[in-house]
């Protein structure tokens, strides 16, 4: 069998099993077989607590990095902002690697003018074009639209919105605006004076 040092990867060469064996012992260490099936099979010099522990560690590892789907839902009456804020999150899971579906729902009339449904999926299709590439086009599926998207290389992505941070400081000076004007109208005379009138 061949012989390889765990810790410093070093090869010992091929070994009878005795003397694999003896030179695990004279380390302090376990002789572990790790590629049974190879010719001549592999063994490992090792620890083999800190060896199963890494195995199980890369496992969880893997499973981690394993790529998810993302779903994020739009409807066809959609306000400006609201449309940048879903993009800005489907950018984020892209940037992540996730792989995005995006989902178009219609209600009651709505049913009837499919085809801006359809319209708002290639305007949405535009906007990621460069942080993604469709896997599925836009599909109807009962009173839905489906579509299905992969991120682009990560040398190749650029965000057209900008992240969520910076929208927050936004949102926080336009709830101001509107509470200052909540409680009354105000409207500029032809003197140029301002009048208030309670709702």
């Amino acid at each position: 069998m061949r012989v390889i040092i765990g810790s410093t990867g070093q090869q010992l060469g091929i070994l009878n099993t005795d003397e694999a064996v003896r030179r695990a012992k004279s380390y302090g260490l376990d002789l572990i077989e790790v590629a049974p099936t190879a010719n001549p099979p592999v063994c490992r010099i090792a620890d083999f607590g800190k060896f199963k522990y890494e195995l199980t560690k890369k496992e969880k590892e893997s499973k981690h990095s394993a790529t998810k789907v993302k779903e994020i839902k739009f409807r066809v009456k959609i306000g400006a902002h609201d449309y940048e804020t879903k993009l800005r999150h489907a950018e984020e899971f892209i940037e992540k690697g996730n792989k995005l579906k995006i989902v178009l729902q219609f209600r009651g009339r709505e049913n009837a003018h499919k085809d801006l449904g359809m319209a708002m999926m290639q305007k949405i299709k535009k906007d990621l074009e460069t942080m993604a590439l469709v896997d599925m086009p836009p599909k109807l599926v009962g009173r839905a639209v489906g579509m299905t998207m992969s991120p682009l290389p990560a040398a190749k992505r650029k965000r057209k919105f900008a992240k969520i941070e910076e929208e927050y400081v936004e949102d926080v000076d336009s709830d101001e605006d509107d509470d200052e004007g909540s409680d009354a109208d105000e409207t500029v005379t032809s003197e140029g004076k301002e009048e208030k009138h309670a709702d």
